[in-house]
């Protein structure tokens, strides 16, 4: 088989409807808009009217904020860091800081700090993060390793 002769499976694409060509076509003069009214003019706009009612997204009370303060951690399980030790990826006796799980290709990106959450951890490893889970902690200490947890940086005043 080339290239060339790759074809879909007959009956997996139809061809799309020529609108406004003609009587004969069965979508000639109106094309499908039906006849006048607001819909049938371009540059239509109208998501969520309703005729002139209330829209239901303006019925409905609003809910909930935006908090402008909080953080987006990267989240990551400590079975994924023994996972990368064992590959050797991450050095062991190096402290692990955002930027070596981003250098090991543990994290896509830094965000606002790395969160450690829970899992199995059989190396001794140095964690310098912006946090940490309970469970993560018990299983770094049981393994010989230390983490310090950096303090969260004061909010920036309004």
């Amino acid at each position: 088989m080339k290239l060339n002769e790759l074809k879909d499976n007959p009956g997996a694409t139809k061809d799309r409807m020529r609108v406004g060509r003609g009587i004969g076509s069965g979508k000639g003069k109106t094309g499908g808009r039906g006849v006048k009214g607001q819909t049938s003019r371009s540059g239509v706009s109208i998501k969520g009217f309703e005729g002139g009612q209330m829209p239901l997204h303006r019925r409905l009370p609003k809910r909930g904020f935006n908090n402008i303060f909080a953080r987006d951690f990267n989240e990551v399980g400590l079975d994924r860091i023994q996972k990368a030790v064992d590959a050797g990826v991450l050095d062991k006796g190096a402290p692990i800081t955002a930027e070596a799980l981003k250098a090991a290709g543990v994290i896509r990106r830094v965000k606002d700090g790395v969160r450690i959450l829970g899992g199995t951890v059989t190396a001794a490893l140095t964690f310098d993060v912006a946090g940490a889970s309970a469970p993560a902690v018990a299983a770094i200490e049981k393994a010989g390793g230390s983490i310090t947890v950096q303090a969260a940086p004061a909010p920036a005043e309004a």
